[in-house]
């Protein structure tokens, strides 16, 4: 319902079949298409992945005449740009941990190539529960809240340690509730 979501779920629980079943979902309510980006290495796998649980219209390509008639098109990072994103009802972010530079060049391109689709998921094995910076990435991309906004209502800046930020101690609640009404973690 909410549209914009993020799956934090350590590795061999079914992210890429989550991933895939969440697409097309997302393709079959708004009959359009849905990319999803990920590593090189990942994408042939997601559409073999896709192929052994019985999902058609998933494929590989690396620029739009390779797509064909496809719901689902899955694509590495470095060629999105070959894509136009406006042409996508969703997008997925495989490896999502690409978000975690805060004035990343690959971050800021994401967040305003996707910034019109209703339907984002961001998903990933290694977030740093720890490393606040890259959850506000991930709600800065689903469109949930920009990270300098995160910072500001909830964190303080570390001042023994430079570029460092700390939560607020009447904040750990708050925080972590707003993470959940976005993210799962497993």
């Amino acid at each position: 319902a909410g549209g914009r979501r993020a799956l934090f779920m350590d590795t061999g629980l079914g992210k890429s079949r989550m991933q895939l079943r969440w697409a097309d979902a997302v393709a079959g309510h708004t009959a359009g298409r849905v990319l999803i980006l990920a590593p090189l290495a990942v994408g042939p796998q997601t559409v073999r992945e896709a192929a052994a649980v019985g999902l058609a219209g998933v494929v590989f390509a690396q620029s739009p005449a390779e797509m064909g008639a496809a719901r689902i098109v899955v694509t590495n990072y470095d060629a999105v740009e070959k894509f136009a994103a406006v042409e996508f009802a969703g997008v997925v972010l495989d490896e999502s941990s690409i978000l975690k530079s805060f004035m990343g060049k690959t971050k800021q391109r994401l967040i305003e190539a996707f910034a019109h689709a209703r339907y984002r998921l961001c998903q990933t094995a290694t977030p740093a529960p720890n490393d606040y910076m890259e959850l506000g990435n991930h709600a800065d991309f689903l469109g949930v809240m920009p990270s300098n906004e995160m910072l500001s209502r909830w964190f303080i800046n570390d001042t023994m340690n430079f570029g460092n930020y700390r939560l607020k101690r009447h904040a750990v609640g708050p925080f972590w509730d707003w993470v959940a009404s976005w993210a799962r973690c497993a």
